[in-house]
């Protein structure tokens, strides 16, 4: 499996050095071509404006979308999260729309990489790991979506069918879960596809 990381800020590189201690390769996202060879997709931490202008100006807005639309799974991560989300608040911005929720911007201030906090999921049944950066939360979360984690009793991990979103930043904890749940996400398809 090859799963693309967008590498326009963020922490891409922690991203890229999980998947490939769990066995996938890695390639840098920054232009459409970059996408196409690519069987998943992390949208990392970082400035959603920022990011959203960029994939905008490279074609990788269009092409995002397309990805999904095709089946092929996206895991964006705090800024990725808000990013899949249709609606954002704190200030309003434009998003890709792929994920009924509501997002609020920077809900859980400047805690640092250091602090790490802990929240039931359905993915373990211990305690994950969450880091939040100047996080968002998820105000709302539509039928559609499905409630892997929360913390505070706000959802942090959610999916819907080949997408997930985490407010929080799994790629900065020594816990492989979500990581892994997405490379069995990304997995099912590639089998889907090989017995086509």
């Amino acid at each position: 499996m090859k799963i693309g990381i967008l590498a326009v800020q963020g922490d891409f590189e922690a991203h890229a050095a999980m998947l490939r201690s769990l066995g996938a390769e890695t390639v840098e996202v920054r232009a459409v071509a970059d996408l196409e060879s690519c069987d998943g997709l992390i949208l990392p931490g970082g400035e959603s404006t920022t990011q959203l202008q960029f994939l905008q100006e490279e074609g990788l807005y269009d092409a995002i979308r397309k990805f999904a639309a095709d089946g092929r799974a996206i895991f964006g991560t705090c800024a990725g999260a808000i990013l899949l989300a249709t609606e954002v608040k704190n200030p309003p911005q434009s998003s890709l729309g792929l994920m009924d929720m509501t997002v609020l911007r920077n809900a859980y201030g400047r805690q640092l990489a250091s602090d790490v906090f802990f929240g039931p999921s359905k993915l373990k049944s211990e305690p994950m790991e969450m880091v939040f950066i100047r996080g968002p939360i998820i105000e709302r979360a539509g039928n559609s979506l499905e409630i892997l984690a929360e913390y505070a009793g706000k959802p942090v991990l959610v999916q819907k069918g080949n997408l997930l979103a985490a407010t929080f930043h799994p790629e900065l904890t020594a816990d492989s879960t979500v990581h892994e749940h997405f490379l069995q996400i990304v997995a099912k398809r590639v089998m889907r596809q090989a017995e086509v």
